[in-house]
């Protein structure tokens, strides 16, 4: 459901684009939802339980400020899935793959574009910090952006600093020094 157009609220095709389901990852215990998990005895789903969720549900369950389950990429968005499409599109059995395939994956993509500006504000404002906290709610794409933002931003302040013009000792050579000494040390 775009959040951009509010007719979209009441419209059966939207409605049924959300409705596809996503593979999740429990991260938090869920009381009294076992019965959600067929392959369960138990009355609460445990943490790391993988099941399918809708993808309405699954957005208020992986939102920033709740982070009680982890979604993983669709599978017929997955990697296999592009390489099939990029040798002949045309064999492909879209409706197979899902009645609602390109606007279920424009609803993934705004989601993802409405998380990936707060990803990279916050990995552009968190210098010298502890991320921890915030790396751990992310997936793994989005930890690798929010580590290339970092990775600029540690970049941007070193030649800001005119650090990037003097010459340094290369980290490689820094740690072997490093374990010379320590063999050195032992002898």
């Amino acid at each position: 459901m775009t959040s951009e157009n509010v007719d979209d609220y009441f419209s059966i095709s939207d409605i049924l684009t959300t409705q596809e389901r996503l593979p999740c990852k429990v991260e938090l215990p869920i009381y009294r939802l076992g019965y959600l998990d067929t392959s369960s005895t138990s009355d609460d789903l445990q943490p790391g339980t993988k099941l399918d969720l809708s993808f309405w549900m699954a957005r208020a369950l992986c939102s920033r400020k709740r982070h009680i389950v982890s979604v993983e990429m669709p599978r017929p968005y997955r990697e296999g899935y592009r390489e099939i499409l990029t040798a002949d599109a045309n064999v492909v059995d879209l409706h197979k793959l899902g009645p609602y395939y390109y606007s279920y994956g424009v609803t993934v993509t705004e989601c993802f574009q409405t998380r990936i500006r707060k990803i990279m504000d916050s990995s552009q404002n968190a210098y010298n910090e502890d991320t921890t906290k915030l790396t751990e709610k992310l997936d793994e794409t989005e930890k690798c952006l929010f580590k290339a933002g970092q990775i600029g931003l540690n970049d941007f302040q070193r030649w800001e600093t005119r650090q990037t013009e003097k010459l340094t000792t290369s980290e490689m050579v820094r740690s072997h020094r490093k374990r010379k000494r320590a063999l050195m040390d032992d002898s």
